[in-house]
């Protein structure tokens, strides 16, 4: 692509109200606005580690507005309700990613939730008590089954 077309594709992006992806907090994280919050965390995480000031080779400058900048992204692409603001202010949705396909029968009992910082339930890590209660579930089981093969065996 040479200069000239760069030039003039940058002013037709100007022009329809959007900013180049590279100049966004999603092109510094190197990441397509889609991205999920566990990318955005990889992301991050992988990109203060190389700009950190104590960490890296560049001059303590460089390295400190390069890390703020990605510290920044990160707080902003982190939280749902700053990251969907910016998500409106770049002019980009991601209700395509959330809602359902329009030829999908929605019942009016179902309910949507979009409280949620994951767009997908199963990028949801579990919590310690689910992580309990799974456990629990788990040892009832086999102890029923060890009832179970033990009465069994009695007769």
């Amino acid at each position: 692509m040479t200069a000239d077309e760069a030039t003039a594709k940058n002013k037709h992006q100007k022009m329809r109200g959007q900013t180049p992806l590279a100049l966004t907090y999603y092109g510094l994280l190197g990441l397509h606005p889609s991205a999920s919050n566990i990318e955005i965390r990889q992301a991050y995480r992988e990109l203060s580690k190389r700009y950190h000031p104590d960490t890296t080779d560049l001059p303590t400058a460089i390295a400190t507005a390069k890390f703020q900048q990605v510290n920044e992204a990160y707080a902003t692409l982190n939280n749902p309700e700053s990251r969907l603001a910016y998500d409106r202010k770049l002019a980009y949705s991601r209700l395509n990613i959330i809602q359902s396909p329009p030829n999908l029968n929605n019942s009016s009992n179902v309910s949507q939730n979009f409280d949620s910082a994951y767009l997908d339930p199963t990028e949801r890590p579990l919590s310690p008590g689910e992580i309990f209660i799974l456990l629990i579930l788990g040892t009832t089981l086999l102890g029923c089954l060890g009832i179970a093969i033990a009465m069994s065996l009695s007769n």
